[in-house]
């Protein structure tokens, strides 16, 4: 019996994306603007946000590589965001876009969930205290306009990339995972995501750890600025690890074979860049020097965000060994 192959996406002509592609790109890059402006002007020295006794003014040196580098950072929002939407992008190489759109996922991903969560919460109970151990790290108006900046990067560009993806790559997601081929993926991959299960226990069990109010691993002066920002920020990653474990497992395996390939692939994606891309970031955070030894992260909390950092590349080296071939299968 022969078989009809399925008509595959056709890209779009050349011409100018549409409109609501455009206004979606032009609110990615207007959303840029504030954390840009803001750390533009403290490399150049202002003081703006930054109150007296904080921890970034004791490290001049490293407050311009760090805001120099988070400039760059920020700036690829915009760049992606004009590719996602250009008949030229059509034709980037899979692998030169995948990364960039994958750590842009990873880091602005818990903030549009944590951030909401955190402001539901103050709702709920009232405005954070003043946690004590010392002066704040920011005032409090720059996370409102920096986080807002964010999660509308996040809005946006997520959805300039689903719609690039639906036009360019809809057949890797169509059907369920019951539809996949058997053993869609090597036994290297199938080990590696195991194992990557496995590993990711030990992040996990610490976030729940801290979340439920154990100090263990935390330091002195962790301990004394615990807020209910804290423990929310913790139930975030520890979410985070385990809907990672879920996607990717789902989808190397094919368990839960009704689930729709779409959702467990959306789920691995956005689950493997949050947990490797914040670990990878808190574990740079860690190597950041500082005289007090009351403020010095633990080995426990290194070890914690190294294990989020490995675990995340290994489920997205697994997630990537999923997408090569279901494409060539597809």
């Amino acid at each position: 019996m022969t078989q009809t192959a399925p008509h595959l996406p056709v890209p779009r002509p050349a011409g100018r994306p549409d409109a609501a592609r455009r206004i979606l790109r032009t609110l990615a890059g207007v959303a840029c603007l504030p954390y840009i402006s803001l750390k533009i002007a403290w490399v150049f020295g202002s003081e703006i946000g930054i109150p007296a006794g904080s921890v970034l003014l004791e490290h001049r040196t490293l407050l311009i590589v760090a805001n120099s580098v988070s400039v760059v950072m920020d700036a690829v929002v915009a760049v992606l965001a004009l590719l996602l939407t250009q008949p030229w992008g059509l034709r980037v190489r899979a692998w030169l876009l995948a990364f960039p759109l994958w750590a842009a996922t990873g880091l602005l991903s818990p903030i549009m969930i944590g951030f909401p969560a955190q402001l539901a919460v103050s709702l709920v109970t009232g405005p954070p205290k003043p946690a004590a151990g010392g002066e704040p790290f920011l005032d409090d108006w720059v996370f409102g306009i920096v986080y807002g900046g964010f999660i509308v990067q996040g809005l946006a560009l997520g959805t300039l990339f689903v719609l690039y993806v639906r036009e360019r790559w809809a057949h890797v997601w169509r059907g369920t995972l019951g539809d996949l081929p058997a053993r869609l993926c090597g036994t290297g991959t199938r080990v590696t995501a195991a194992l990557a299960s496995l590993l990711a226990l030990v992040p996990a069990a610490v976030h729940v750890m801290w979340a439920s109010g154990a100090t263990r691993g935390l330091s002195p002066a962790q301990i004394a600025r615990r807020t209910d920002d804290f423990y929310v920020l913790e139930w975030t990653r520890a979410l985070f690890v385990a809907v990672a474990v879920a996607g990717v497992v789902l989808l190397v395996l094919r368990r839960a074979r009704s689930l729709s390939v779409r959702t467990t692939l959306g789920l691995a994606w956005v689950g493997s860049g949050g947990v490797g891309c914040w670990g990878a970031y808190m574990m740079l955070v860690t190597f950041m020097p500082d005289t007090d030894p009351d403020k010095a992260f633990t080995g426990l909390a290194q070890l914690t965000y190294a294990g989020e950092m490995i675990t995340g590349f290994l489920l997205a080296g697994c997630l990537a060994d999923f997408l090569r071939r279901r494409s060539a299968s597809a």
